[in-house]
């Protein structure tokens, strides 16, 4: 019998008795959906007449728009908050106490407040200096939801690539200011991508929580897709009852599609970047290296075999 660091491997009764509570678990669970998809069908969520709305040229338009401005706002977002955090990591890592410090401050705080308490406050001075600003109704919501992703997301993306770049064998570091480069120069061509490189699924995975944050733009009123999606379930009665259920499932549907594409992206880039073909170049026989390849490899001229010939005749 194999153990654990963490735990006791279970014994033969204890294996039987959580397949016994696996199986009575997931039929307790299996029974709750019977019910609740019983209990819609019931109330004529699941008639045919509720799923023709999607077959509405408006409908399908709503819908469309709703995905491109969640697009449009990740995007932003995403960018944005991938900038703040290369910034946020640099400078909690800095040797300046007052970067140091403002870094640090600021990252703690928006990572502790609440995302969607900081939204709605930007969208209130928004709206309330919105004049001064020169934002128009839809730019309000707009840099209110991209801002406010980005400072969370941001945070939280400072903290990953801190992990990535603390990660990084010291060796490296050393080696570089012994080649007389300076820090922002170890920093940005060192640290940083190595950093980035070990730190991608995690990275990827804020992006995937981002993304799903945009929902939030629907406090605002922002036309994101959760708000058209609210827009159309309220709005349209079929039977003297409101498609919920139906713009659920293919709002859901929808959001686990642009997630899962997300990801697939992040595991093609992930694995191109281990096929990518790196390190030094090594030269054929009797063939110069170029003079930046030189530089990385051992001189063994000086060095002979024991039985070479010297060239020298008795």
């Amino acid at each position: 019998m194999s153990s654990s660091v963490l735990y006791d491997a279970p014994g033969p009764k204890a294996r039987i008795r959580n397949r016994v509570y696996s199986i009575v678990g997931g039929l307790a669970v299996l029974g709750l959906i019977v019910f609740a998809v019983v209990r819609l069908n019931d109330k004529g969520q699941f008639a045919p007449e509720m799923w023709n709305i999607f077959n509405y040229a408006g409908v399908r338009t709503s819908i469309r728009d709703g995905v491109v401005t969640t697009l449009k706002v990740f995007a932003v977002a995403a960018v944005l908050s991938l900038v703040l955090g290369v910034l946020l990591a640099v400078g909690r890592l800095s040797d300046h106490k007052a970067v140091r410090w403002f870094a640090t401050g600021f990252i703690e705080l928006f990572r502790a407040v609440p995302l969607l308490i900081t939204i709605y406050v930007l969208w209130v001075l928004f709206l309330t200096y919105r004049s001064d600003l020169g934002l128009s109704g839809d730019n309000t919501g707009f840099w209110a939801l991209v801002i406010g992703l980005t400072v969370y997301n941001g945070s939280v993306q400072a903290e990953v690539l801190r992990a990535g770049i603390n990660s990084v064998p010291r060796g490296q570091r050393e080696a570089a200011y012994a080649l007389g480069m300076r820090k922002t120069q170890v920093m940005m061509t060192v640290l940083v991508p190595q950093a980035v490189r070990a730190m991608l699924p995690t990275i990827i995975s804020q992006l995937v929580v981002t993304l799903k944050d945009t929902s939030l733009g629907y406090v605002i009123t922002y036309q994101e897709l959760l708000f058209q999606l609210q827009q159309l379930a309220g709005n349209i009665v079929v039977n003297d009852d409101n498609p919920y259920v139906p713009v659920i499932i293919v709002g859901g549907a929808i959001y686990i599609a642009m997630c899962l594409a997300l990801s697939a992206l992040a595991t093609w880039i992930e694995r191109r970047g281990r096929r990518a073909k790196t390190g030094i170049r090594v030269a054929d026989a009797g063939q110069p290296l170029a003079a930046a390849d030189a530089l990385d490899v051992v001189d063994h001229s000086t060095v002979s075999a024991p039985d070479a010939p010297t060239g020298k005749t008795d």
